[in-house]
């Protein structure tokens, strides 16, 4: 049983999977507030698979790029899951899950770029192949300097019209395909470090 959860956009979404497929899943209703919605919403995708925490063998968490205060919610909370469960991390670019999506929906048929929103009136992006194997490292800059006429999965197409004029779907991570793609090897997996691309904007003071 491989429990999933993003937290690197506005939304927090968690999945279960049993090896097989997807059993359970839900989203989060209302934007921000990660710290509050994740626990319940495991709690409750795990109910609704009757499944106790005991019975997974593995967490997959999304690690961005996105928001410091998101991003730490879930990667605290992967870390914390699977040393007491004595499991392994299996951490994705966030960016990755939204591209599989757009592959194994037929959102795309060629290569495309992802972009979701980095707040700043900017954009993280990254390019993919159409096999939805990333091409490149995620950057992060304004519209304006990573504008493509192709086609560009995610939100940052939505926010940005005049910089991707062709927008797919979908817009932000879905848990359940981060938890398909770790189960079928789809995902290059990485460690539970945080992808930020930036320093947060809470920094200590100097001396």
């Amino acid at each position: 049983m491989l429990l999933a959860f993003d937290t690197a956009s506005s939304t927090v979404t968690v999945a279960l999977h049993d090896g097989s497929d997807v059993v359970a899943a839900a989203t989060s209703a209302q934007g921000m507030k990660h710290g509050e919605q994740l626990a319940p919403l495991i709690e409750r995708t795990l109910a609704e698979a009757g499944v106790r925490p005991a019975g997974l063998t593995g967490i997959a968490v999304g690690v961005g790029p996105g928001p410091f205060t998101g991003l730490r919610v879930g990667l605290v909370t992967a870390r914390t899951m699977a040393h007491v469960l004595g499991v392994p991390v299996h951490g994705v670019c966030s960016l990755d899950a939204l591209a599989l999506e757009a592959v194994e929906t037929g959102v795309v048929d060629g290569g495309f770029v992802v972009a979701s929103d980095a707040r700043r009136k900017e954009v993280y992006l990254a390019s993919y192949d159409a096999r939805g194997a990333r091409l490149d490292e995620p950057v992060v800059d304004r519209p304006a300097v990573l504008a493509t006429d192709g086609p560009v999965v995610g939100e940052g197409a939505r926010l940005y019209p005049d910089a991707f004029p062709d927008a797919r779907g979908p817009e932000r991570p879905d848990a359940r395909w981060l938890a398909r793609g770790v189960v079928a090897g789809r995902f290059t997996v990485l460690g539970s470090e945080p992808l930020y691309l930036r320093r947060p904007d809470a920094v200590a003071p100097a001396r």
